[in-house]
């Protein structure tokens, strides 16, 4: 094999995992603009309010109702764990929001490990460190993975699940039958969607030693399944008949025109493309006619079929959303470690040894360092902190009153988060793309005459958007500006010219 001795294996091991942290935390203290920031602040808003309550001292009373008011405002699509973590540990550091880019990349990296470990179990050291270095490298991976959003803690949860059950399908012991329930239930918590990687990776797996009517006759299999449902349960009964609003949350996220799309798919392409790589996602898939290993080949097959209907289900979402597809990366992660291993178990074949070796050694060093220093310029392209200054100023033109409509960025989390006022959205053109497949178009005036029906200014910030959509241009120069400064303006709508 490539790597022989024990201490090449764990210095390989501990280097690609340190580099992936030291890139990861580069740029540490930028806002959370980089990749969707309405998710990430979404997340920082509800962080916030509860650091708020827990810890009120110091903080004017204004900035402690608006920071609460405006986390109210916001439903709670998955329960709010990782949001509680860093409103604790903003009682150490304060409210400084790169807290959770260091919690996102530690999940992200813990992951790998579990990750490395089934890959291992199936594959060689190489097939498995080939596989993990994609896992923690890919550009879009390393980026995505800082991200405040529950996706990298549900992604961890899904691969330890995947080790744990790996462990059952061999031992059938006990612990590892209860262990694997408590895993998958918390990561099916965390985010639903997860259940489809959790059902992908059992069913691919089980399949493997028993036969169906073992299954059903297996009180360890029921346990596993009762402890997995319960807590996502117990979370839909609260959200939806004692909170309310959970019911809401679900709609809009399945369109079945949607699957006779010929463009939706191209979209979906698109998406998974960027999130994946076309190129490796290839590989992964080449990788079924080279796999050795029952197990192996079982649980490739479970996943990517759990990714089809994943994709299918969420069929508006993954053509839109690039963070949809971040559970499919540890799926082509670990569908390229028998591709590894292959080539390890060639390179040694052709005798490839000595100083030969060596190099070897010296172009995978030089692969990896090449990605993670273009992600390094990447991140330092883009300076998102005079931002906060300008949302701030913005809010206090506006009184920090919910008295504007806004064409604005991220659906109005910039202002809320930084600027501390919630506004009116007036919809871009996808969000109308997006309401006439929900419920149908409606006139501009009409929607006009009703979205400002009881505002007081319209505050534009995105100007590209704006370009958009002419008619609302032409319709907002008949109205005098307020203010305006690089980056914004604002109309006075009690008044005409």
């Amino acid at each position: 094999m490539l790597f022989y001795s024990r201490s090449v294996k764990f210095i390989a091991f501990i280097s690609i995992f340190a580099l992936a942290l030291v890139i990861r935390l580069y740029d540490l203290t930028d806002l959370p603009l980089d990749i969707h920031p309405t998710r990430q602040l979404l997340s920082a808003i509800k962080a916030r309010a509860l650091y708020y309550e827990i810890q009120p001292d110091g903080i004017p009373t204004w900035k402690l109702e608006a920071g609460i008011k405006l986390s109210q405002l916001k439903a709670d699509v998955e329960p709010v764990i990782f949001e509680r973590l860093v409103a604790f540990t903003y009682r150490l550091t304060g409210e400084q929001v790169w807290v959770a880019r260091i919690y996102s990349s530690l999940f992200w990296l813990i992951g790998g490990v579990f990750l490395f470990l089934t890959a291992r179990e199936l594959v060689s050291f190489e097939g498995a460190l080939f596989s993990t270095a994609y896992y923690l490298f890919f550009p879009y991976a390393i980026i995505a993975s800082r991200s405040f959003q529950p996706d990298p803690l549900m992604v961890m949860l899904t691969l330890a699940f995947w080790w744990i059950f790996l462990h059952w399908i061999r031992s059938s012991a006990w612990h590892h039958a209860l262990l694997a329930g408590l895993v998958g239930g918390f990561a099916i918590l965390i985010k639903f969607s997860a259940a489809f990687f959790v059902i992908g990776a059992v069913l691919g797996l089980i399949f493997t030693r028993f036969k169906l009517r073992d299954v059903l006759r297996n009180t360890q299999v029921w346990a596993m399944a009762l402890l997995g449902a319960l807590p996502g349960l117990a979370y839909l009964y609260y959200g939806i008949y004692i909170l309310g609003s959970l019911g809401s949350q679900f709609s809009g996220r399945f369109f079945p025109s949607l699957l006779i799309s010929p463009a939706n798919y191209l979209q979906w392409a698109t998406k998974v493309n960027l999130a994946a790589g076309g190129l490796f996602i290839m590989l992964g898939l080449l990788s079924f006619y080279i796999v050795r290993g029952r197990q192996m080949l079982g649980l490739m097959i479970g996943l990517w079929s759990a990714y089809l209907l994943y994709g299918l289900f969420f069929d508006y979402h993954v053509a839109t959303h690039d963070y949809y597809h971040l559970p499919f990366i540890p799926i082509v992660a670990l569908s390229l470690a028998p591709l590894g291993e292959w080539l390890a178990a060639h390179w040694t074949e052709t005798n490839v040894q000595g100083h030969k070796r060596g190099v070897v050694y010296i172009i995978l060093f030089y692969g990896l360092f090449s990605v993670v220093w273009s992600v390094r310029n990447q991140m330092k392209a883009v300076d998102y902190r005079p931002d906060a200054v300008m949302w701030a100023e913005i809010g206090e033109k506006l009184s920090h009153e919910p008295t504007a409509m806004a064409l604005t960025q991220d659906y109005g989390s910039r202002m809320e988060y930084y600027g501390l006022t919630s506004v009116g959205i007036w919809p871009t053109v996808d969000d109308m793309s997006h309401m006439e497949l929900r419920r149908g178009g409606s006139s501009f005036e009409r929607t006009f005459e009703k979205l400002v029906r009881n505002k007081s200014y319209f505050l534009i910030t995105d100007f590209a958007e704006l370009k958009k959509q002419p008619e609302l241009k032409t319709r907002l120069q008949g109205y005098p500006v307020y203010a305006e400064n690089e980056g914004y303006i604002i109309y006075q709508l009690r008044e005409r010219k």
